[in-house]
């Protein structure tokens, strides 16, 4: 299973996302959506499933849940928006990683791209491909799912956020 990751859109697609993502089997939003027409845009790639952040509204929050959990090709992920760094996990979303026993935990909110550790749980934040936020590239991961196991991780740099202007 081939699998897109992306977080912290603010509203924001830049173009070359469906060429970034062509042959994807999901995509995965890790929350901070802005609209929900970023998720009809991306429906139009593959199928979606997201989370809420900090930064959606009601009509959002209410179609999308805060934390969700899945198992895909014998992969357990669990995804919300903030996680936290493989230094400094929140005690709540330690907890909630043990508890989900949970292989991968995706996260974004930090607009910091990162891969990490967190005992056996592979951390995953794949930074941002908004223009909002402190980030100065825009960023999405690609990765695929078998056997039990993640592999051919990709962190994609979509460019320089200064190179992105126009409306929405």
């Amino acid at each position: 299973m081939y699998i897109g990751l992306l977080s912290d859109t603010h509203g924001y697609l830049p173009p070359g996302l469906e060429e970034v993502f062509r042959g994807v089997d999901l995509l995965l939003h890790a929350g901070d959506v802005g609209r929900p027409e970023v998720l009809w845009e991306l429906e139009t790639i593959a199928p979606v499933r997201a989370v809420w952040g900090n930064v959606d509204d009601w009509s959002l929050r209410r179609m999308l849940p805060e934390w969700l959990q899945e198992e895909w090709e014998g992969v357990r992920l669990l995804m919300t928006h903030i996680g936290g760094r493989p230094e400094r996990l929140p005690p709540a979303v330690r907890e909630r990683i043990e508890r989900s026993r949970a292989q991968v935990f995706i996260c974004g909110h930090s607009h910091v791209p990162y891969v990490g550790r967190w005992g056996s749980t592979l951390l995953l934040n794949p930074g941002a491909c908004g223009r909002e936020g402190p980030h100065q590239k825009l960023t999405v991961m690609r990765f695929r799912l078998g056997q039990g196991r993640l592999y051919d991780l990709e962190l994609v740099e979509l460019g320089d956020r200064s190179s992105f202007s126009g409306a929405p």
